[in-house]
């Protein structure tokens, strides 16, 4: 029997700040500066973009050259070696406590959930294992002959660029984003949260917090447990 999905909502979770309590990007930086692997000038350059990123005023692009610039000609089966681990042991502590009860509230309602990040393919695919997640949408490396060449692919899983990848999604999997939810933190998502029908704001940024007050979206509290029922509201 043919199932429809005419109409078929799905739940979108931006990663970091949202499932999880921080930036997984400041964690990434501080565990490579402990491990020798990352000089103190891109740390600070690195702290540099997370301001203008706070303030929405970053050029992702050029920041994400910069950043895959250094394990350009290293092995791609290292790098996600390296992020399991890192993940596993360092990000999976921060798991905001009101996460789980949404995600099983979505999934008892028989809503796809979807990942839907700028952090890498490693990354994403251990947030999506760790929360029992349908799918995953994130940036993506150019790597040739298993070693990254120190580029992206275009277009980044940021800003515009989440827009194109929900798009994506929902047209291969007969999605309705006019039903769909997004939740998020960040005021560099509002492409993505005035695409869906049910926009969903977590502890956000102060821009984020005054728009989604003027336009009446719920802003959310993540940090106790959330019930399941609550949250399809």
């Amino acid at each position: 029997m043919t199932v429809s999905t005419a109409g078929r909502p799905a739940a979108f979770f931006d990663l970091d700040k949202t499932l999880i309590a921080v930036n997984s990007g400041k964690l990434w930086m501080n565990h490579e500066r402990e491990e020798g692997r990352l000089p103190l000038s891109m740390v600070l350059r690195g702290m540099s973009y997370f301001l203008l990123y706070h303030f929405g005023l970053i050029d992702m692009n050029k920041a994400m050259s910069q950043a895959l610039g250094t394990v350009k000609g290293i092995s791609e089966e290292r790098v996600d070696q390296i992020t399991q681990e890192w993940f596993h042991s360092i990000v999976t502590p921060y798991e905001a406590p009101g996460a789980r009860g949404t995600l099983n509230g979505h999934r008892k309602a028989g809503h796809p959930l979807v990942l839907l990040t700028s952090s890498s393919p490693y990354e994403s695919r251990c947030a999506q294992k760790f929360f029992d997640m349908d799918a995953r949408l994130h940036s993506h490396y150019e790597v040739q002959d298993g070693v990254f060449t120190g580029r992206f692919v275009a277009p980044l899983c940021y800003g515009e660029g989440k827009v194109h990848y929900a798009t994506e999604y929902a047209r291969e999997h007969g999605i309705d984003l006019g039903q769909s939810y997004f939740y998020t933190d960040s005021y560099t998502d509002l492409p993505v949260l005035e695409l869906v029908g049910h926009p969903r704001i977590v502890a956000p940024d102060p821009r984020l917090r005054r728009l989604a007050t003027r336009r009446g979206w719920p802003i959310l509290d993540w940090s106790a447990e959330t019930k399941e029922g609550e949250v399809l509201l």
